[in-house]
């Protein structure tokens, strides 16, 4: 299904500061490293789909399997333009349809569909489509394409500490952009293609923002673990942007899941 209309971007900010390095206090709050973050997982998926989409559900069922994979960066964007249709999407947001758009800018398409899969920022496929998701994943890591920057999470009692590590000879600048997601959510669909069906949705994105930058050192940033204990966790990407604005290739990730 394919919509197309004019967006305005969002303007997306958070109250992340660099972390300087100095000893945390007390053994209690040494950092202790995420067992649940993959330090080089082998991707990032990120599916646009709507409730009121009915070739969203082999997707969505799908999409589950990815987000129950460790190695894997999945998150759901759940989008408004088929709320006309007689269903509004309980989960989605404008803000998700503006980041499909400026991935459609990117990749220099003239129109947006659902259910599109974004794979490491760098190109897309149906969603529905597991050989395709799959052979992009593959072929992405054995081409140097798949994640190329190291990062790690751990935490102490009141905070969460993001290392990104060094690109060495490769990439310089990326964004550091943190995206939450709610917790799986069983939804019964009311009206619209898929009346009646009820689906579970998994890493449902609620929030996008832009927390800052990298410049291709090792660097490390601090996140208050109050902020993921309101929501079922976030990812970490660092993304690189282009000189127009527009998202890039992604080249680290890493999950935070609610303690």
């Amino acid at each position: 299904m394919t919509p197309r209309r004019p967006l305005r971007l969002a303007a997306l900010a958070l109250a992340l500061s660099a972390f300087a390095g100095n000893a945390l206090a007390g053994e209690a709050d040494k950092p202790q490293a995420d067992k649940a973050s993959t330090d080089q997982p082998l991707g990032v998926v990120e599916l646009f789909t709507s409730q009121g989409c009915s070739s969203c559900l082999p997707a969505d069922a799908f999409f589950a399997e990815l987000a129950a994979k460790e190695n894997i960066v999945a998150l759901a964007y759940h989008v408004d333009y088929w709320d006309y249709l007689g269903w509004k999407d309980t989960l989605s947001r404008k803000e998700n349809t503006e980041r499909q758009y400026e991935y459609m800018r990117a990749f220099g398409s003239r129109s947006v569909y659902t259910p599109q899969a974004v794979i490491n920022g760098r190109s897309h496929v149906n969603g529905a489509r597991r050989a395709e998701v799959d052979g992009a994943l593959a072929r992405m890591k054995t081409s140097g394409e798949g994640m190329q920057v190291g990062i790690k999470v751990s935490r102490t009692s009141d905070r969460v500490i993001i290392d990104a590590g060094d690109a060495g000879s490769g990439p310089s600048d990326a964004h550091v952009v943190i995206v939450y997601f709610d917790p799986p959510q069983t939804i019964k669909i009311g009206k619209g293609e898929n009346t009646g069906r009820s689906m579970t949705y998994w890493n449902a994105v609620s929030g996008i923002q832009t927390a800052g930058m990298w410049h291709g050192k090792a660097q490390r940033y601090e996140l208050p673990m109050s902020v993921i204990t309101k929501k079922g966790g976030c990812a970490v990407l660092l993304q690189s942007v282009g000189k127009d604005g527009m998202p890039g290739p992604i080249l680290g990730a890493a999950l935070i899941h609610k303690p």
